[in-house]
Protein backbone atom coordinates (compact mmCIF):
# COMPACT_ATOMS: atom_id res chain seq x y z
CA UNK A 1 0.00 0.00 0.00
CA UNK A 2 2.86 2.46 0.84
CA UNK A 3 4.64 1.38 -2.47
CA UNK A 4 1.09 2.29 -4.62
CA UNK A 5 0.69 5.46 -2.51
CA UNK A 6 4.34 6.57 -3.31
CA UNK A 7 3.86 5.78 -7.04
CA UNK A 8 0.56 8.10 -6.85
CA UNK A 9 2.84 11.32 -5.22
CA UNK A 10 5.27 10.85 -7.47
CA UNK A 11 3.04 10.67 -10.80
CA UNK A 12 1.05 13.96 -9.17
CA UNK A 13 3.96 15.64 -9.50
CA UNK A 14 3.74 15.75 -13.05
CA UNK A 15 2.01 18.94 -14.42
CA UNK A 16 -0.19 16.99 -16.93
CA UNK A 17 -1.24 13.93 -14.78
CA UNK A 18 -2.41 16.07 -12.28
CA UNK A 19 -4.52 18.27 -15.12
CA UNK A 20 -5.84 15.05 -16.36
CA UNK A 21 -7.11 13.44 -12.95
CA UNK A 22 -8.34 16.98 -11.83
CA UNK A 23 -10.80 17.31 -15.14
CA UNK A 24 -11.42 13.47 -14.92
CA UNK A 25 -12.41 14.31 -10.39
CA UNK A 26 -14.20 17.71 -11.74
CA UNK A 27 -16.97 15.81 -14.20
CA UNK A 28 -17.64 12.89 -11.58
CA UNK A 29 -17.62 15.46 -8.59
CA UNK A 30 -19.71 17.96 -10.80
CA UNK A 31 -22.08 14.45 -11.71
CA UNK A 32 -22.56 13.47 -8.19
CA UNK A 33 -23.38 16.89 -7.20
CA UNK A 34 -25.43 17.76 -9.96
CA UNK A 35 -27.53 14.06 -10.01
CA UNK A 36 -27.29 13.24 -6.41
CA UNK A 37 -27.46 16.54 -4.41
CA UNK A 38 -28.71 19.52 -6.05
CA UNK A 39 -31.19 17.95 -8.73
CA UNK A 40 -32.39 20.23 -11.28
CA UNK A 41 -36.28 21.42 -10.12
CA UNK A 42 -38.32 22.68 -12.67
CA UNK A 43 -40.44 25.50 -11.27
CA UNK A 44 -42.82 28.06 -12.51
CA UNK A 45 -42.82 26.98 -15.94
CA UNK A 46 -45.14 26.90 -18.89
CA UNK A 47 -46.60 23.83 -20.50
CA UNK A 48 -44.89 23.93 -23.74
CA UNK A 49 -41.69 22.35 -21.64
CA UNK A 50 -43.69 19.62 -19.39
CA UNK A 51 -43.85 15.95 -19.82
CA UNK A 52 -46.07 14.92 -23.04
CA UNK A 53 -48.46 13.21 -20.74
CA UNK A 54 -48.76 16.23 -18.33
CA UNK A 55 -49.71 18.28 -21.67
CA UNK A 56 -52.23 15.94 -22.48
CA UNK A 57 -54.12 16.84 -19.29
CA UNK A 58 -53.74 20.43 -19.51
CA UNK A 59 -55.31 20.12 -23.14
CA UNK A 60 -58.01 17.80 -21.45
CA UNK A 61 -58.46 20.61 -18.91
CA UNK A 62 -58.11 23.40 -21.77
CA UNK A 63 -61.46 21.49 -23.27
CA UNK A 64 -63.83 20.71 -20.70
CA UNK A 65 -63.17 24.03 -19.27
CA UNK A 66 -64.30 25.62 -22.48
CA UNK A 67 -67.33 22.86 -22.60
CA UNK A 68 -68.53 24.47 -19.21
CA UNK A 69 -67.72 28.51 -19.75
CA UNK A 70 -68.07 28.93 -23.49
CA UNK A 71 -65.30 31.63 -23.12
CA UNK A 72 -63.09 31.75 -26.18
CA UNK A 73 -60.62 34.24 -25.39
CA UNK A 74 -59.78 31.95 -22.02
CA UNK A 75 -59.79 28.15 -24.58
CA UNK A 76 -57.62 30.08 -26.93
CA UNK A 77 -54.88 31.37 -23.91
CA UNK A 78 -54.84 27.59 -22.84
CA UNK A 79 -53.93 26.95 -26.37
CA UNK A 80 -51.11 29.02 -27.03
CA UNK A 81 -49.70 28.04 -23.20
CA UNK A 82 -48.33 24.75 -25.06
CA UNK A 83 -46.71 26.50 -28.12
CA UNK A 84 -45.63 24.59 -30.42
CA UNK A 85 -46.79 21.01 -28.81
CA UNK A 86 -50.16 21.65 -28.74
CA UNK A 87 -51.05 20.50 -32.32
CA UNK A 88 -48.99 16.90 -31.60
CA UNK A 89 -50.90 17.23 -27.87
CA UNK A 90 -54.47 17.36 -29.59
CA UNK A 91 -53.78 14.57 -32.22
CA UNK A 92 -52.46 12.26 -29.84
CA UNK A 93 -55.64 12.90 -27.75
CA UNK A 94 -57.52 12.39 -30.64
CA UNK A 95 -56.44 9.04 -31.06
CA UNK A 96 -56.49 8.31 -27.21
CA UNK A 97 -58.69 10.54 -25.24
CA UNK A 98 -59.01 8.48 -22.54
CA UNK A 99 -61.96 9.18 -19.88
CA UNK A 100 -62.52 12.34 -22.22
CA UNK A 101 -65.42 12.83 -24.00
CA UNK A 102 -64.62 12.73 -27.14
CA UNK A 103 -67.33 15.63 -28.18
CA UNK A 104 -65.99 18.57 -25.80
CA UNK A 105 -62.42 17.12 -27.65
CA UNK A 106 -63.91 18.13 -30.97
CA UNK A 107 -65.60 21.29 -29.60
CA UNK A 108 -62.91 22.81 -28.24
CA UNK A 109 -61.01 21.48 -31.92
CA UNK A 110 -63.45 23.24 -33.94
CA UNK A 111 -62.59 26.85 -31.89
CA UNK A 112 -59.01 26.45 -32.52
CA UNK A 113 -59.39 25.39 -36.35
CA UNK A 114 -61.92 28.64 -37.02
CA UNK A 115 -59.20 30.95 -34.79
CA UNK A 116 -56.00 29.60 -35.97
CA UNK A 117 -56.37 27.35 -38.90
CA UNK A 118 -55.96 23.69 -39.47
CA UNK A 119 -54.13 21.55 -36.47
CA UNK A 120 -51.18 19.65 -38.03
CA UNK A 121 -48.76 17.64 -36.34
CA UNK A 122 -45.64 20.25 -35.22
CA UNK A 123 -42.99 18.89 -37.38
CA UNK A 124 -40.49 21.90 -36.16
CA UNK A 125 -40.84 20.62 -32.10
CA UNK A 126 -40.41 17.05 -33.19
CA UNK A 127 -37.35 18.04 -34.71
CA UNK A 128 -36.36 20.53 -32.24
CA UNK A 129 -37.33 17.82 -29.47
CA UNK A 130 -34.53 15.13 -31.77
CA UNK A 131 -31.70 17.40 -31.99
CA UNK A 132 -31.89 18.05 -27.99
CA UNK A 133 -31.82 15.13 -27.49
CA UNK A 134 -29.12 14.59 -29.86
CA UNK A 135 -26.91 17.02 -27.77
CA UNK A 136 -27.91 15.15 -24.29
CA UNK A 137 -26.97 12.28 -25.51
CA UNK A 138 -23.54 13.43 -27.62
CA UNK A 139 -22.93 14.95 -24.26
CA UNK A 140 -22.99 12.28 -22.07
CA UNK A 141 -21.07 10.08 -24.42
CA UNK A 142 -18.31 12.69 -24.55
CA UNK A 143 -17.88 12.75 -21.26
CA UNK A 144 -17.82 8.82 -20.55
CA UNK A 145 -15.20 9.02 -23.10
CA UNK A 146 -12.97 11.86 -21.39
CA UNK A 147 -13.45 9.78 -18.01
CA UNK A 148 -12.91 6.55 -19.53
CA UNK A 149 -9.36 8.16 -21.57
CA UNK A 150 -8.45 9.44 -18.08
CA UNK A 151 -8.92 6.30 -16.22
CA UNK A 152 -7.27 4.20 -18.59
CA UNK A 153 -4.28 6.88 -18.88
CA UNK A 154 -3.40 6.75 -15.00
CA UNK A 155 -3.81 2.97 -14.99
CA UNK A 156 -1.28 2.52 -17.66
CA UNK A 157 1.09 5.24 -15.80
CA UNK A 158 0.44 3.09 -12.49
CA UNK A 159 1.49 -0.09 -14.19
CA UNK A 160 4.82 1.71 -15.46
CA UNK A 161 5.25 3.75 -12.42
CA UNK A 162 7.49 6.49 -12.21
CA UNK A 163 9.22 7.12 -15.77
CA UNK A 164 12.70 9.04 -13.76
CA UNK A 165 14.64 6.83 -11.05
CA UNK A 166 15.80 9.14 -8.32
CA UNK A 167 19.67 8.73 -7.17
CA UNK A 168 18.12 8.28 -3.55
CA UNK A 169 15.80 5.31 -4.84
CA UNK A 170 18.85 4.13 -6.87
CA UNK A 171 20.86 3.56 -3.06
CA UNK A 172 18.14 2.33 -1.10
CA UNK A 173 17.41 -0.05 -3.99
CA UNK A 174 21.18 -0.89 -3.21
CA UNK A 175 20.63 -1.13 0.41
CA UNK A 176 18.16 -3.51 0.36
CA UNK A 177 19.46 -5.93 -2.48
CA UNK A 178 22.87 -5.88 -0.50
CA UNK A 179 23.26 -9.04 2.28
CA UNK A 180 23.17 -8.76 5.44
CA UNK A 181 25.98 -10.37 7.60
CA UNK A 182 24.81 -13.57 9.53
CA UNK A 183 27.78 -12.63 12.79
CA UNK A 184 25.62 -15.75 14.68
CA UNK A 185 26.69 -18.24 12.24
CA UNK A 186 30.49 -16.54 12.73
CA UNK A 187 29.83 -17.39 16.31
CA UNK A 188 29.56 -13.78 17.35
CA UNK A 189 26.90 -12.49 19.42
CA UNK A 190 24.06 -10.85 17.46
CA UNK A 191 24.53 -6.89 17.01
CA UNK A 192 22.06 -4.66 18.84
CA UNK A 193 21.33 -2.85 15.31
CA UNK A 194 22.79 -4.01 11.74
CA UNK A 195 22.19 -1.23 8.84
CA UNK A 196 22.76 -1.02 4.54
CA UNK A 197 23.37 2.16 3.76
CA UNK A 198 24.22 3.30 0.47
CA UNK A 199 25.64 6.00 -1.40
CA UNK A 200 25.16 7.14 -4.67
CA UNK A 201 27.07 9.24 -7.45
CA UNK A 202 24.66 12.09 -7.76
CA UNK A 203 23.31 12.42 -3.86
CA UNK A 204 25.15 15.79 -3.00
CA UNK A 205 23.00 15.83 0.47
CA UNK A 206 24.30 12.27 1.26
CA UNK A 207 24.57 12.22 5.08
CA UNK A 208 22.91 9.40 6.86
CA UNK A 209 22.52 9.01 10.85
CA UNK A 210 20.98 6.15 13.12
CA UNK A 211 19.57 5.86 16.61
CA UNK A 212 20.82 2.89 18.83
CA UNK A 213 18.42 2.11 21.22
CA UNK A 214 17.85 -1.31 23.28
CA UNK A 215 14.99 -3.94 23.24
CA UNK A 216 13.14 -2.18 26.12
CA UNK A 217 13.52 1.21 24.27
CA UNK A 218 16.81 2.73 25.96
CA UNK A 219 18.64 5.70 23.83
CA UNK A 220 22.36 4.37 24.04
CA UNK A 221 23.45 6.84 21.20
CA UNK A 222 23.38 7.16 17.46
CA UNK A 223 25.93 6.48 14.52
CA UNK A 224 26.33 7.14 11.04
CA UNK A 225 28.06 8.49 7.71
CA UNK A 226 28.55 11.69 5.13
CA UNK A 227 30.45 12.75 2.83
CA UNK A 228 33.72 13.91 4.65
CA UNK A 229 35.91 14.86 1.21
CA UNK A 230 34.80 15.77 -2.45
CA UNK A 231 37.32 16.27 -5.66
CA UNK A 232 37.43 18.42 -9.15
CA UNK A 233 34.57 20.90 -10.27
CA UNK A 234 31.22 20.96 -11.50
CA UNK A 235 27.83 19.07 -10.38
CA UNK A 236 27.45 16.69 -9.21
CA UNK A 237 30.29 16.54 -6.52
CA UNK A 238 33.02 13.38 -6.98
CA UNK A 239 32.98 12.03 -3.37
CA UNK A 240 36.67 11.06 -2.60
CA UNK A 241 36.18 10.14 1.23
CA UNK A 242 33.37 9.23 3.66
CA UNK A 243 33.27 9.84 7.53
CA UNK A 244 31.83 6.91 9.07
CA UNK A 245 31.31 8.01 12.94
CA UNK A 246 29.39 7.03 16.59
CA UNK A 247 28.39 8.80 19.43
CA UNK A 248 27.90 7.11 22.36
CA UNK A 249 25.87 8.82 25.42
CA UNK A 250 28.35 7.49 27.80
CA UNK A 251 31.03 8.95 26.48
CA UNK A 252 32.12 12.53 25.84
CA UNK A 253 34.14 12.25 22.44
CA UNK A 254 32.37 11.24 19.60
CA UNK A 255 34.76 8.45 17.82
CA UNK A 256 35.29 8.97 13.85
CA UNK A 257 37.21 7.25 11.06
CA UNK A 258 37.96 7.88 7.34
CA UNK A 259 37.02 5.93 3.96
CA UNK A 260 38.97 7.33 0.98
CA UNK A 261 39.59 6.54 -2.31
CA UNK A 262 42.64 4.89 -3.48
CA UNK A 263 43.55 8.04 -4.87
CA UNK A 264 42.85 10.23 -2.19
CA UNK A 265 44.83 8.11 0.03
CA UNK A 266 47.76 8.13 -1.65
CA UNK A 267 47.53 12.37 -2.17
CA UNK A 268 49.28 13.63 0.25
CA UNK A 269 47.30 17.61 0.34
CA UNK A 270 43.97 15.08 0.96
CA UNK A 271 45.53 13.42 3.47
CA UNK A 272 46.85 16.76 5.17
CA UNK A 273 43.21 17.85 5.15
CA UNK A 274 41.75 14.76 7.02
CA UNK A 275 44.11 13.44 9.50
CA UNK A 276 42.36 16.07 11.84
CA UNK A 277 38.77 14.19 11.38
CA UNK A 278 39.78 11.03 12.59
CA UNK A 279 42.08 7.28 11.18
CA UNK A 280 42.38 7.40 7.64
CA UNK A 281 41.47 4.58 5.87
CA UNK A 282 41.36 2.88 2.12
CA UNK A 283 38.01 1.77 0.90
CA UNK A 284 38.34 -1.96 -0.70
CA UNK A 285 35.52 -4.37 -0.86
CA UNK A 286 35.17 -6.42 2.06
CA UNK A 287 37.45 -4.26 3.80
CA UNK A 288 36.40 -3.46 7.75
CA UNK A 289 36.81 -0.70 10.32
CA UNK A 290 36.52 -0.56 13.91
CA UNK A 291 34.79 2.32 16.30
CA UNK A 292 34.97 1.95 19.68
CA UNK A 293 33.47 4.47 22.34
CA UNK A 294 33.34 3.91 26.24
CA UNK A 295 30.36 1.47 26.14
CA UNK A 296 29.65 0.76 22.41
CA UNK A 297 31.65 -0.58 19.32
CA UNK A 298 30.92 -0.17 15.42
CA UNK A 299 32.18 -2.35 12.73
CA UNK A 300 31.52 -0.72 9.07
CA UNK A 301 32.22 -3.30 6.12
CA UNK A 302 32.59 -2.20 2.49
CA UNK A 303 30.39 -4.15 0.91
CA UNK A 304 29.80 -2.67 -2.39
CA UNK A 305 32.84 -0.31 -4.48
CA UNK A 306 32.44 1.50 -7.38
CA UNK A 307 34.51 4.40 -8.69
CA UNK A 308 33.52 6.50 -10.96
CA UNK A 309 34.99 6.54 -14.74
CA UNK A 310 35.88 10.16 -16.00
CA UNK A 311 38.47 12.89 -17.01
CA UNK A 312 39.32 12.63 -13.26
CA UNK A 313 42.49 10.26 -11.91
CA UNK A 314 41.82 6.47 -12.10
CA UNK A 315 39.82 5.66 -8.27
CA UNK A 316 39.71 8.66 -7.20
CA UNK A 317 35.86 9.55 -6.36
CA UNK A 318 32.76 6.74 -5.55
CA UNK A 319 30.07 6.04 -8.08
CA UNK A 320 28.42 3.96 -5.64
CA UNK A 321 29.39 2.52 -1.76
CA UNK A 322 27.55 -0.29 0.19
CA UNK A 323 28.05 0.18 3.92
CA UNK A 324 27.36 -2.52 6.58
CA UNK A 325 26.96 -0.21 9.91
CA UNK A 326 26.83 -3.32 12.65
CA UNK A 327 26.48 -2.07 16.83
CA UNK A 328 27.54 -3.71 19.43
CA UNK A 329 27.90 -3.00 23.43
CA UNK A 330 31.47 -2.76 24.35
CA UNK A 331 32.91 -6.15 25.63
CA UNK A 332 33.55 -5.67 29.12
CA UNK A 333 30.22 -2.86 29.59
Amino acid sequence: MEAVIAIIKNLLKNPRVALILGVVLGILLGFIIAWGFWPVKVVDTTPEVMRADLQEDWLRMAAETYARTNNPDEALRYWDSLGSAAGDTYIRLQTNPGKMDPAVLQNYGGLIQTAKGPIVPSTQQAGGSSMTNLVLYASIAVVVILVGAGGFYLYRLLRKGPKTTTVAMQAAQASREAEKTNFEEMGLAPPITQTMTTYVLGDDLYDESFSIDTGGGEFLGEYGVGVSETIGVGEPKKVAALEVWLFDKNDIKTATKVLMSQHAYNDPNIRARLEPKGDLNVAKQGEQILLETETLQLLATVVDLEYGMGALPQSSYFERITLELAIWPRSGN
